[in-house]
C-alpha cells in the first residue's frame, strides 16, 4: 500500500494515452510533408497506435511483430517502431520465445511482453483489495480500533528509512529531508517556509482511494510525522478529503523541544 501502489493517474483502458509519453520519436514524416495533418495530430495518432501495441500484448500474451502485425493490421516496419518506443519507456521488454518440443532450425523467433511497468499503466484493482481487506479486519470483531492499529502498524515499519534520513540532519532541515524520504516512497513531496514553521506537502498520494474510506491512514501518519520530527503538528488539508494537496504545518522546532509534545496538535 505504500509507494508500490501504482499511481492512480497510470490508467490505459481501451485508448487513453500510456504514460505520457510525448511526442513520439519517429515524426520525420510530418517535416517532410508541410501540406499533410499538424504535428500534434500525428504524434496523437501515434501514441493511440502505440497503445493499442500495448493493449494487444494484454490481451494475448508475449507476442511476435508477426502476430503484432497480422492482429492490429500494420506493417511489422511499424511494428518494430512502436514496440522501439515501448521498450525504451519500459512498458515492454523482448525476450527469446519459448520453444517446447522439438527446435526448428535456426534463431527462436523474439517476443515482446508487459513488463511490470507496463502492467501498472492499464487498470488495477489494488485499491479495492486494500480497502476490502480493511473492512474485513472492522467487520470480524476487530472494529475500527483494528484498522486504527493496522494503520499504526504499517506506517511505523514504512518511517524507519524517513528516521534515517531526519537523524542525519541538523534540526532546520528536517522537514526537508522527511520531503526527499516521502517523495522516494512516491509522495512528490516539498516543504516550503510559512509564518512561524514550515508547510509540508504532499503532492500525490498512492493510498488516497483507500484513505477516502479509512480516514485512521492519515492520521497515523499525521502522527508518525510528528514523532519524527520531534514536535506536534497540524494536517490542514488531505488529498482523500478532496484538497488538492496533503498539507501538513510544523511549528517552528525550538532545540529544547520536549518529546511529550510529539503528536498533539495544537488546541
Amino acid at each position: 500500500m505504500q509507494g508500490t501502489v501504482p499511481s492512480p493517474g497510470r490508467r490505459l483502458p481501451g485508448s487513453e494515452e500510456l504514460r505520457n509519453n510525448g511526442v513520439v520519436k519517429n515524426v520525420g514524416e510530418a517535416r517532410e510533408t508541410p501540406t499533410g495533418p499538424p504535428q500534434e495530430e500525428l504524434a496523437t495518432g501515434e501514441r493511440s497506435t502505440r497503445n493499442r501495441v500495448a493493449r494487444s500484448i494484454l490481451d494475448h500474451g508475449p507476442s511476435t511483430v508477426t502476430e503484432l502485425a497480422g492482429r492490429l493490421g500494420l506493417t511489422p516496419a511499424a511494428v518494430r517502431r512502436h514496440l522501439d518506443a515501448l521498450v525504451a519507456d519500459d512498458v515492454v521488454a523482448a525476450r527469446e520465445q519459448r520453444v517446447y518440443g522439438a527446435r526448428t532450425r535456426g534463431r527462436p523467433a523474439k517476443v515482446f511482453a508487459l513488463t511490470d511497468c507496463g502492467r501498472d499503466a492499464f487498470d488495477q484493482s489494488y485499491d479495492k483489495l486494500a480497502a476490502d481487506a480493511l473492512r474485513w479486519i472492522a467487520e470480524q470483531g476487530g472494529g475500527q480500533e483494528a484498522v486504527a492499529a493496522f494503520a499504526r502498524a504499517r506506517i511505523t515499519a514504512q518511517a524507519s528509512a524517513y528516521r534515517k534520513a531526519i537523524e542525519s540532519v541538523s534540526p532546520d532541515e528536517r522537514t526537508e529531508a522527511l520531503a526527499k524520504a516521502l517523495s522516494m516512497d512516491g509522495y512528490a513531496a516539498t516543504a516550503r517556509t510559512a509564518p512561524v514553521g514550515e508547510q509540508l506537502c504532499q503532492h500525490h498520494c498512492p493510498v488516497a482511494h483507500v484513505a477516502e474510506q479509512f480516514p485512521q491512514l492519515c492520521e497515523a501518519e499525521t502522527e508518525i510525522f510528528a514523532e519524527l520530527l520531534g514536535t506536534h503538528v497540524q494536517r490542514l488539508a488531505t488529498i482523500a478529503h478532496g484538497d488538492g494537496v496533503c498539507t501538513t504545518f510544523i511549528p517552528k522546532i525550538s532545540t529544547d523541544a520536549s518529546a511529550s509534545t510529539a503528536g498533539r496538535n495544537p488546541a
